[in-house]
C-alpha cells in the first residue's frame, strides 16, 4: 500500500491505517529509535508511542513524506525515552556522543519563549543542511538525525572511520561559523 492509501485511511479515521502503516514503516521506525536507545523492547515501545501519536496527528496533520514524518516522532520519542532513562541511571552511548558533538554548535538549550528563534533556527539548519553536498549531507544525517555510530557510516561508505570522524568535524566547524555570522551563536 502506498502513502496516500494509508494517509487516506487516517483521514477516514480507519484503524487499518495503524496496520499499514507498522507493515510498511515498522522495521524503519524500529532501526531508529534502536539507534537511539540500544534496546529492542525500548525501541518497541517508541514504535507503538509513534503510531498513537501519528493517529491522533493525522488528520489536522497532513505528512508530506510519511517515512520522514514517522522517523521525526519516533526519534522525538525515542530521545525523550532515552532522556528519561540518563536521569535515573547515568550512562553513555551513541546518542550522548551526537548531543555532545553538536553542542559546539548550538550552545545552551533555548527557552520555551524563544519558539520563533528556535524555528527561525531549525529553517537555517535545515538550509545549510541541503546546501551541503550529497555524502557530506548524508554522513552528517546519519550521524546527528538517525544517530548511527561513526563506525557504521564509514563501512556504509567504504571509508575509515577517521575519515568520516575528520568530515563530521569540519561539517561541524562550517556550522558554528554559519552559525556566528547570522547571529544564531555567539564566538
Amino acid at each position: 500500500m502506498d502513502d496516500i492509501e494509508i494517509l487516506d485511511l487516517f483521514r477516514a479515521r480507519k484503524e487499518e491505517a495503524l496496520a499499514q502503516t507498522e507493515i510498511k514503516y515498522g522495521n524503519y521506525c524500529l532501526s531508529v529509535a534502536n539507534r537511539i536507545l540500544g534496546s529492542i523492547s525500548d525501541a518497541e515501545e517508541c514504535v507503538n508511542d509513534t503510531l498513537l501519536q501519528a493517529w491522533n496527528a493525522i488528520p489536522p496533520a497532513e505528512p508530506t513524506v510519511l517515512r520522514i514524518y514517522l522517523a521525526k516522532i519516533t526519534r522525538r520519542l525515542a530521545i525523550n525515552r532515552y532522556h528519561a532513562a540518563r536521569t535515573q541511571k547515568r550512562g553513555g552511548g551513541e546518542v550522548e556522543a551526537v548531543l555532545d558533538e553538536l553542542a559546539e554548535c548550538v550552545g545552551q538549550r533555548m527557552t520555551p519563549e524563544d519558539e520563533q528563534i528556535a524555528k527561525d533556527l531549525s529553517d537555517f539548519i535545515r538550509g545549510f543542511v541541503r546546501g551541503l553536498p550529497d555524502t557530506e549531507r548524508s554522513i552528517f544525517l546519519r550521524r546527528y538525525f538517525y544517530a548511527e555510530p561513526v563506525k557504521t557510516i564509514a563501512e556504509r561508505l567504504g571509508w575509515s572511520p577517521t575519515r568520516v570522524s575528520v568530515t563530521l568535524a569540519r561539517t561541524r566547524k562550517k556550522l558554528r561559523a554559519a552559525l556566528i555570522k547570522e547571529g544564531y551563536f555567539n564566538e
